[in-house]
């Protein structure tokens, strides 16, 4: 059954949200990952924690998507960063975040284009060609963040403040199932 025909399928479970992620194409993952209504519960499995910096913790990773649950405590964030190419959807599980984008001008120097607050329930969307982007939770206690991206992200860009330039990065999960 194509998603997008039956927008009132109802998607209960996260083995739902992955099945319905299988069988689509990338064209989908918008309405499918705004459809979704998870409570934090619902992740408990996949969760991990630390103090230190926020967690990145691999609930499916194959070559049509990746999906990744972030842990997050009070007070972290991500560098800014790129999505080496892929699309990106973020959706609040439990928490509130600011999204700060960025361009780059002609001297390579970072401007913000705009910040905004997410909520539980909201889906925000990045690709490289609209800038860099960088998440910081504001929540005084745990959150999370449920992140769709339209292929595996096996390298990313992210800026060094001190050399004020960006570098490679590679990236790794702290958790799998």
């Amino acid at each position: 059954m194509n998603y997008i025909d039956n927008m009132a399928k109802t998607l209960l479970t996260v083995k739902d949200l992955i099945t319905t992620l299988y069988e689509e194409e990338s064209a989908a993952y918008n309405h499918i990952i705004r459809s979704v209504k998870f409570k934090a519960a619902t992740f408990e499995k996949y969760t991990s924690w630390s103090e230190e910096c926020y967690t990145r913790n691999c609930i499916v990773d194959n070559e049509k998507f990746e999906l990744i649950l972030i842990c997050w405590c009070a007070g972290h964030q991500t560098p800014i960063h790129d999505h080496g190419g892929e699309e990106c959807w973020v959706k609040v599980i439990e928490g509130e975040f600011k999204e700060t984008i960025y361009k780059q001008n002609g001297n390579k120097e970072l401007n913000i284009v705009k910040s905004f607050i997410s909520k539980s329930n909201d889906v925000t969307y990045m690709k490289d060609f609209m800038g860099f982007h960088k998440l910081e939770s504001l929540s005084n206690k745990r959150s999370m963040s449920l992140h769709l991206y339209a292929k595996p992200i096996r390298k990313c860009n992210v800026f060094n403040e001190a050399s004020n330039a960006f570098e490679s990065k590679d990236l790794y999960y702290d958790t799998t199932l």
